[in-house]
């Protein structure tokens, strides 16, 4: 191998090594966005419980017939 070559191995790897450190993610984020959404559901389940119900009742009368 040429020095050349060498440098540009040892460059591309450093690049590739850059890239890719970014790309760990966030997890501490997504576990608070699923916690959240997993309240928010539990919430709005708990206010509107009965009309759920009655719209899925009245969703399931139309589509079985009388």
């Amino acid at each position: 191998m040429t020095v050349l070559t060498k440098a540009l191995t040892r460059a591309e790897h450093a690049l590739h090594l850059a890239a890719h450190r970014g790309e760990r993610g966030d997890v501490p984020g997504w576990v608070m966005i699923t916690l959240m959404t997993a309240g928010l559901v539990a919430v709005l389940w708990t206010v509107a419980d009965d009309q759920l119900r009655a719209l899925f009742s009245r969703a399931m009368n139309t589509v079985s017939g009388p």
